[in-house]
């Protein structure tokens, strides 16, 4: 079982950039697909973007597409979310998540094999 650890949150106004950090324990990290979770405030959690365990495919939520990207480098056990023109509508609690399945971590959130325990970003207006 994979351990994560996210970080990186925080306030930032509207048209800003933030950098999310997941970091993993483990030596088995890159057999794991990433993704990247959020749950703004009174709502559910959803899905925002999920990476592959070589990188070569990822997946977004149409809300999110052109402003965030999800990167990770297996060297250092480590998935990113790089958030561009950040709106207010981005506030959420972000969580990472790992699973060995790349269809249930974009499309299943319960039943994920690890989570982290969140970072929280507020993007004023």
């Amino acid at each position: 079982q994979v351990q994560l650890v996210e970080s990186g949150g925080g306030l930032v106004q509207a048209g800003g950039s933030l950098r999310l950090s997941c970091a993993a324990s483990g030596r088995t990290f890159s057999s794991y697909h990433m993704g990247w979770f959020r749950q703004p405030p009174g709502k559910e959690r959803e899905f925002v973007a999920a990476i592959t365990w070589n990188g070569a495919n990822e997946r977004y939520t149409d809300s999110v597409k052109g402003r965030f990207a999800i990167s990770r480098d297996n060297a250092k056990n480590t998935v990113y979310l790089q958030m561009n023109s950040l709106k207010p509508e981005d506030t959420a609690v972000y969580y990472c998540a790992a699973d060995r399945n790349f269809i249930r971590l974009v499309t299943t959130i319960k039943t994920l094999d690890a989570w982290g325990q969140g970072t929280l970003v507020t993007v004023s207006s």
